[in-house]
């Protein structure tokens, strides 16, 4: 890995903008953090140490990145939209497209989900899947598969909203913003139901072109889109009915996260324009070959650690029982002692997961002669609703039937992975052999 690594460094061309592979890197990297340190497990189950501690729910506002993830999302898209239409001689592009950007994503998370399927099956067909513990675990471990299936859909979309935003700019994100305030409107102020998960579309859409607008240099006062980002949050969170943590919190009548609201919307628009303040010092910080060697070699395991990370947590934590010693209390003196022990096993661990996986996040060429748009575009439907309703009904009560609301349907785990196999295999079928790889 380390010479391949050090030849993809030296060959990076001066023209590429390595601080979005930063923050790629940098936003996945947070969000494993943050469940490493937020998960409050003890004998009776799994909970969220910002429950346990309710004040340490502001650090949320600095480790809740993924805004900064799906604007990063859109900025690639753009440019990997951008270049295909460049490359096809005026040929539709928008099923290699799919094809290319879900080859990379998918992948990995296929044999994710097929490997814990395998070893939730043996469980619950051993009889050892009701402890609290065990019950916890695969119900939580797809949890965040939820963000490849937002993902996905903001990929399903880039087309439509790319021509959204050739035509009007930055009025195209005032449009969603406002969407996602009307919206809320509905939901608070008149409780029409089952409105609220629209702003799953609107929120993260209105993020994702931001990408757009930093891929056509666009954001050029990032500092007002971060003062206004932040004074918005602070005074819907001071002032109106969300919460003051921007991540899902167990029992909450209302979340920020789940549907995503329009003081989530607030929160990623500073975030935005506070990594954008940070792009200049960020790029000299870049230009050393073994800072650049070390991006580059974290972006080709992101996603394969992403998938994995919570594995080797509840590993640590299983083994402790295992070995007969006693849980401490969360947030108490002898829990945060263990923290540093805990973290560098999970590391460890993680570390030993990526090197099994990580082949399996290796680039793929993407077929660029002209397919079905339509079948990729279905194929592509097809997987994100798999993908998040797995990410809903976890891998618990596999023999039972048991089943999660998506949306408004019910699905089961096995109906969710047939969805995602199912799709991903129209997505494959939609075009033709012929390659080049995607830019981006």
């Amino acid at each position: 890995m380390g010479n391949s690594v050090r030849d993809v460094a030296a060959a990076t061309p001066d023209s590429r903008d390595r601080y979005v592979d930063l923050l790629r890197v940098a936003s996945l990297g947070t969000v494993v953090l943050g469940h490493w340190l937020m998960a409050a497990v003890s004998g009776d189950g799994i909970g969220n140490l910002l429950a346990v501690v309710p004040g340490l729910q502001v650090v949320t506002w600095g480790l809740q990145v993924m805004p900064v993830f799906f604007f990063v999302g859109g900025f690639s898209h753009a440019l990997s939209y951008r270049s295909l239409e460049r490359k096809s001689g005026g040929a539709p592009v928008y099923a290699a497209f799919l094809r290319g950007r879900l080859r990379r994503l998918l992948r990995p998370t296929l044999v994710f989900v097929l490997v814990w399927t395998a070893g939730a099956l043996a469980v619950q067909a051993a009889g050892r899947g009701d402890g609290r513990l065990t019950a916890a675990a695969l119900r939580m471990v797809t949890q965040p598969l939820w963000f490849i299936g937002i993902y996905l859909a903001m990929v399903a979309f880039t087309k439509a909203m790319l021509r959204l935003h050739r035509r009007l700019g930055w009025a195209a994100f005032g449009l969603l913003a406002g969407a996602a305030a009307a919206v809320d409107a509905l939901r608070f102020g008149l409780g029409v139901p089952y409105v609220e998960f629209l702003n799953f579309a609107f929120v993260w859409l209105a993020v994702h072109q931001l990408g757009f607008l930093r891929a056509d240099g666009r954001i050029r006062r990032p500092a007002l889109l971060a003062a206004a980002g932040l004074t918005g949050a602070v005074l819907l969170v001071a002032y109106g009915p969300y919460p003051l943590s921007m991540v899902g919190m167990p029992g909450e009548k209302v979340s920020n996260m789940a549907p995503p609201t329009l003081a989530l919307l607030c929160h990623g628009m500073w975030l935005v324009g506070a990594v954008q303040l940070l792009a200049g010092p960020a790029r000299r910080l870049l230009a050393r070959p073994r800072v650049w060697r070390g991006v580059v070699a974290a972006n080709g395991i992101a996603m394969t650690a992403f998938l994995w990370h919570l594995t080797p947590m509840l590993a640590v934590y299983a083994a402790q029982l295992a070995l007969g010693l006693r849980l401490p209390e969360p947030a108490s003196a002898a829990w945060g002692a263990q923290v540093p022990v805990r973290l560098l096993l999970a590391a460890v661990l993680t570390g030993l997961l990526v090197a099994l996986f990580r082949r399996f996040e290796a680039p793929a060429a993407a077929p660029t002669a002209p397919g079905s748009g339509p079948r990729a575009a279905a194929g592509i439907t097809l997987c994100l609703l798999g993908v998040l309703g797995l990410s809903m009904t976890g891998l618990g009560g596999l023999f039972d039937g048991h089943t999660a609301t998506l949306v408004a349907l019910p699905v089961t785990a096995p109906a969710a992975i047939a969805m995602a196999l199912g799709g991903w295999c129209l997505v494959e079928r939609s075009g033709s052999a012929r390659s080049v790889r995607l830019r981006g």
